[in-house]
C-alpha cells in the first residue's frame, strides 16, 4: 500500500516540525516548504494527496497560492486545508476555495481528523 502524501506550506519552522512529526508517526509521507512561490512545481514533483497551507507565507501568500492550485487543470482537485491564526479564516477559506481550515493554535486531534477525512 502506498503512503498518503501531505505537503505542508508554513514559514514557521516550529509548526513545520511538529506537524511533520505527527503525520510521519501515523504513516504519512510528508514534504515541507517555507514558501509557496513555486507551488505548482513543488506539487508536480511531490504529487500530494492533501496540502496544509498557512495563509501568511512568503511571497505570494497562501490565498493566492491556493487560487493558483485550484485553477490549475491538473491539480485543482487536491484538497487544501488552511491552518492560520487569522480570525476570519472561514470566510477566507471559502473565497479561496480551500477544502477546510483550522485555527492556530490547533488541536492535534482535530488536525488528524480533518486530514483523515480529506485524504
Amino acid at each position: 500500500m502506498n503512503k498518503k502524501k501531505i505537503l505542508i506550506f508554513d514559514d514557521d519552522t516550529a509548526t513545520l516540525e511538529v506537524v511533520s512529526i505527527i503525520f510521519k508517526e501515523i504513516g504519512y509521507d510528508v514534504e515541507l516548504a517555507e514558501t509557496v512561490d513555486n507551488i505548482i512545481s513543488i506539487v508536480s514533483v511531490f504529487s500530494p494527496d492533501l496540502i496544509l497551507m498557512d495563509i501568511n507565507i512568503p511571497m505570494i501568500g497562501g490565498i493566492e497560492a491556493t487560487r493558483l492550485l485550484k485553477n490549475h487543470e491538473t491539480y485543482h482537485s487536491i484538497p487544501v486545508i488552511f491552518v492560520t491564526a487569522k480570525n476570519d479564516i472561514a470566510q477566507i477559506s471559502s473565497k479561496a476555495s480551500a477544502d477546510g481550515y483550522l485555527s492556530k493554535p490547533f488541536n492535534i486531534d482535530e488536525l488528524e481528523e480533518i486530514v483523515a477525512r480529506l485524504t
